[in-house]
């Protein structure tokens, strides 16, 4: 099991069996009464919630609230202790289809600076499977790897080490590589750890290009709240609990005292967001 990024399939095990099934009009993910435990403790509880096709969610709350744990109960990383969730209309230990799912973890980008592979190399990875591990890639698969190389902005670090590369540079270049399986849905673990402001910045708008010009949907743990209520347009509120809102200025305030304390303000404008943000 790996955690570098790409599909979820490569961290599940799970790349064979019956595909994903449900209709188009499915949620891509339905939660209902979610408790995940760790060592005995409930880190999330009684969440209910769902992500609709085409959603672009920043998940965020304070420090040991449980975002990490909510995304990895949701795509089965962790055991959960009571609820259920499905994906694509299907139960989450029946579902098979994740070649639709991308998921970077927040451990995604931890490269030595002497690791060997290119940057070119990492992201054809990501079109490496089971059953054509032992092939090389055709020059079809090496064609859409340079396709979201250059989708990315990365495509001038082609032939660099990928150990060599700032943390933005290196998020992108795990997108590119999650992005080669044209997946419908891509997960993100806070991304920005690593980035200053222009690299966030620039991370953030390949984001909203991914999910206004392919109608990828996004989900986003995130500390930038000014970026999520920019961006996005669903916010889940995560401290233990889980609250779900839409980006429109009528509950989130609410939410997030819930989940950071009565006596946290964030003051949102909507006109305030920078040009080119969606």
């Amino acid at each position: 099991m790996t955690d570098n990024g790409g599909t979820a399939a490569e961290l599940r095990k799970s790349g064979h069996g019956a595909q994903a099934g449900g209709s188009a009009a499915q949620p891509v993910i339905r939660v209902e009464g979610l408790e995940i435990r760790r060592a005995g403790a409930p880190v999330i509880e009684n969440a209910s919630f769902t992500i609709e096709a085409g959603d672009f969610v920043g998940i965020v709350g304070p420090n040991g609230g449980g975002k990490t744990t909510l995304v990895q109960g949701m795509l089965g990383l962790l055991p959960k202790s009571k609820g259920e969730v499905w994906i694509y209309g299907v139960r989450l230990h029946e579902f098979r289809g994740w070649e639709k799912v991308g998921y970077i973890s927040q451990e995604a980008t931890n490269f030595d600076e002497m690791f060997p592979l290119s940057v070119r190399e990492m992201v054809g990875i990501g079109l490496v499977s089971g059953k054509t591990i032992a092939r090389p890639l055709r020059s079809g698969q090496w064609k859409k790897v340079d396709e979201e190389l250059e989708f990315m902005g990365v495509a001038d670090l082609a032939h660099r080490r990928i150990g060599e590369l700032s943390g933005g540079q290196r998020q992108r270049v795990m997108v590119a590589r999650a992005l080669v399986r044209d997946p419908q849905l891509l997960v993100l673990d806070e991304p920005e750890r690593g980035m200053d402001a222009s690299a966030l910045e620039r991370f953030y708008g390949k984001l909203s290009e991914l999910h206004n010009q392919r109608h990828t949907t996004v989900l986003v743990v995130s500390h930038d709240l000014s970026t999520v209520f920019c961006r996005m347009s669903r916010v889940l509120c995560v401290n233990r609990e889980v609250y779900s809102s839409c980006v429109d200025g009528t509950q989130e305030t609410e939410y997030l005292k819930k989940v950071y304390g009565e006596h946290f303000t964030f003051v949102y404008h909507k006109h305030e967001c920078k040009e080119g943000f969606s």
